[in-house]
């Protein structure tokens, strides 16, 4: 069953250095009926201004990870960590018992980047922090970035939960199918593309502009049909 979210049916937040657009509910937007999806709790869709940022702040015990779509992040935590996360590459924070950190667009040009909670399933784990630079050109798959399984273990990221993240770009007229393991939601980082669920349905066929989000549930396949060159984040969580 797929469930669309168009981009301007998201949450909103202005602060002028800061733009964000809520999957879900956040700080000031609170709805309801958009409270999460299964361990997946938090997608932000943020804008930072250059030389600007999160000033230190404290997380405990949850998965954050941030994908970068333009620019550069720059990190800084309390148990030592410090990098710079740029354009196409995957930050993960395992906040555990317990860490400060900052976060901050220190280029000339605006940082856009995806800010992704779930939910951890090892509670006061210690605190860790990491970054990957990943293939940024256009594939017939998408990569996986991060992931909870053993067996993804050297590949991807790793986080405390029972997921997976996939991400990358695929050129236009590109058709692949995306096996799914629990269910997923997706992100259109960028571009236009058509997700079918695994029957073929056509009641079950929509289209994904940029900004936009999907649920896909008691499916175990999707197609997805680049109508134009796309950027596509997929985060496969148990419920």
């Amino acid at each position: 069953m797929i469930k669309h979210y168009p981009y301007k049916s998201l949450g909103n937040a202005n602060h002028g250095w800061l733009k964000s657009k809520h999957h879900f509910s956040f700080a000031h937007y609170y709805n309801p009926t958009r409270m999460g999806f299964g361990k997946l709790l938090v997608v932000n869709d943020d804008w930072v201004e250059p030389g600007t940022g999160f000033p230190s702040h404290p997380h405990k015990n949850m998965e954050i990870i941030s994908f970068i779509r333009s620019g550069a992040i720059s990190h800084q935590d309390s148990t030592g960590n410090k990098g710079i996360t740029k354009t196409g590459e995957v930050q993960v924070m395992s906040a555990g018992t317990g860490i400060v950190h900052s976060e901050y667009n220190r280029s000339k040009e605006p940082l856009t980047f995806y800010q992704i909670w779930i939910e951890t399933n090892k509670q006061n784990v210690e605190p860790r922090w990491e970054s990957k630079k990943f293939p940024t050109e256009q594939a017939q798959v998408l990569t996986l970035l991060a992931s909870g399984y053993a067996e993804d273990k050297g590949k991807a990221l790793f986080i405390n939960q029972e997921a997976r993240i996939y991400g990358g770009k695929l050129a236009k007229g590109t058709i692949i199918e995306h096996d799914i393991n629990h269910q997923v939601y997706i992100l259109a980082s960028d571009g236009m593309f058509k997700v079918e669920d695994n029957l073929g349905n056509s009641s079950d066929s929509i289209t994904m502009n940029k900004g936009d989000g999907m649920e896909v549930t008691q499916s175990s396949a999707i197609t997805l049909r680049a109508l134009t060159d796309c950027e596509i984040l997929i985060i496969d969580t148990i419920e």
